[in-house]
């Protein structure tokens, strides 16, 4: 995935009778943007199609998604493939309403011109994407694609890109992200990957290795060979790699991952054991927990110097680490004050405080991207609930609950949260799952097998 070259360019506003020459201005990079649900119904003459998602559970907008025209059974198809995996990622996020295909009446071929917009304000169409694919006497291949509004009867966005056959299904989601961002205002997050342990085998000695797939479960595949347990995995939000923590010769180490090259090294040498690491926001450090002569603390290491340094000294289990956004705050979870709660602290270990004061016990606090909220699992009367807060304890809201959820991770734009969810039973399968902020758009994440503990990339380079 992060060798894939996508080159972009903006296609400019289409008249009503004449289809204009694409724009060659390269553009610098890529679209990068919820939880809410969309605005629905008769929209105020002159008002742009737009889903506001600071408001309430309302319907998901309706938008129409063509198949991309391409001249070829090749082209076709793999505009087929392209209109089916946006149509899945928008519909996934439960902000957008997918109308069938069915009930089209303007074909694809038809509206390289232009849409007819009667006819899709009949099937109820408020946006509408359509597109075209042309594969080039290079082998490359040419994707363009529109997003109208509707009643407007205006283009909203109009982009074209350039890549290998092979990375159709990344322009999709990129074109996904696109259609997000200009509708609510926000990054997407389709254009992302998830990485996590692909579990196998009987409860008591089950196989745990690393895998990594798109944010949709496609280009599955696995990392480690599970010879060592592999547990806790987490992106570098800087480069394309991942810390992880594994047991070699039964002593549990903190490794260092590169996905592009698949080369391993371990993170430093401690005395003890060390779990649960996590990066900083700028990539250049990794912060832990250490346990040594029954004592667990939180320690931060510098990648370059691998010097580790100490940030609270307590006689308690202080574990989970995640830094906020902006590198200036850490929360964690300890038992300091006699039961499991959550805590932040300053980068340097100072003005530390407790932050959770419900019933029941809290865990796994992980930092949203946006900075506002506090993701964490909470157990209370033998359930286990994937909440949020506000960074200083305020604004507690459950999402879920069941027998076992556990392991929050954030999308990158701050709207949806992945986890996992064990179900009752000797044999209980462990799958997961994502839920957005609104705590009613629940899915689950399709895996070849049993998966626990997600980390949600950042959108892709």
């Amino acid at each position: 995935m992060s060798d894939e070259t996508v080159c972009e360019s903006d296609l400019p506003p289409r008249p009503a009778a004449e289809t204009l020459a694409v724009s060659r201005r390269a553009a610098l990079g890529l679209l990068g943007g919820g939880a809410g649900l969309a605005l629905a119904g008769a929209r105020p003459a002159g008002a742009e199609v737009r889903i506001d998602i600071t408001r309430g559970n309302v319907e998901p907008l309706p938008i129409a998604i063509t198949e991309f025209f391409g001249v070829s059974d090749a082209e076709a198809q793999i505009g087929r493939d392209i209109a089916t995996v946006i149509t899945s990622n928008l519909e996934r996020s439960g902000l957008f309403a997918p109308i069938d295909p069915r009930a089209f009446i303007q074909t694809a071929a038809s509206m390289k011109v232009r849409p007819r917009f009667a006819d899709w304000r009949v099937v109820n169409a408020q946006a509408l994407v359509n597109g075209s694919i042309e594969v080039r006497e290079d082998g490359r291949i040419r994707v363009e694609f529109r997003l109208w509004d509707v009643f407007a009867e205006a283009q909203m966005l109009g982009r074209a890109y350039q890549t290998e056959q092979p990375h159709w299904r990344r322009v999709a989601h990129i074109i996904s992200d696109a259609v997000y961002q200009r509708i609510t205002g926000e990054q997407g997050y389709f254009d992302t990957r998830i990485v996590y342990v692909a579990e196998s085998g009987p409860k008591i000695d089950r196989t745990r290795r690393l895998a990594i797939m798109d944010q949709d479960g496609a280009n599955h595949r696995f990392l480690t060979d599970g010879r060592a347990m592999a547990l806790t995995p987490r992106f570098s939000p800087a480069r394309q790699e991942i810390t992880y923590l594994s047991y070699f010769n039964d002593t549990p180490r903190v490794y260092l991952f590169n996905i592009r090259t698949g080369r391993q090294e371990v993170l430093g040498a401690f005395d003890g054991m060390t779990f649960a690491p996590r990066f900083s926001p700028d990539g250049n450090s990794v912060i832990m927990s250490h346990a040594a002569a029954g004592n667990s603390d939180i320690y931060l290491m510098d990648l370059r110097t691998r010097t580790p340094r100490r940030l609270t000294d307590n006689q308690a289990i202080d574990t989970a680490p995640s830094f906020a956004p902006d590198g200036a705050q850490v929360t964690f979870e300890s038992d300091r004050g006699g039961s499991q709660q959550i805590y932040v602290m300053n980068s340097d270990g100072g003005n530390l405080r407790r932050i959770s004061f419900g019933q029941g016990r809290y865990g796994t606090p992980v930092w949203s991207p946006r900075g506002d909220l506090i993701a964490f699992t909470k157990i209370h009367r033998g359930e286990f609930f994937i909440g949020v807060m506000r960074p200083d304890g305020t604004g507690e809201r459950l999402l879920v609950g069941g027998y076992h959820n556990e392991g929050p991770t954030w999308s990158p734009n701050g709207r949806v949260l992945m986890f996992f969810r064990e179900t009752r039973g000797e044999r209980g399968a462990v799958s997961l799952f994502s839920i957005d902020l609104t705590g009613y758009n629940l899915r689950e994440v399709v895996t070849p097998g049993d998966a626990s503990d997600p980390a949600w990339s950042p959108l892709n380079p």
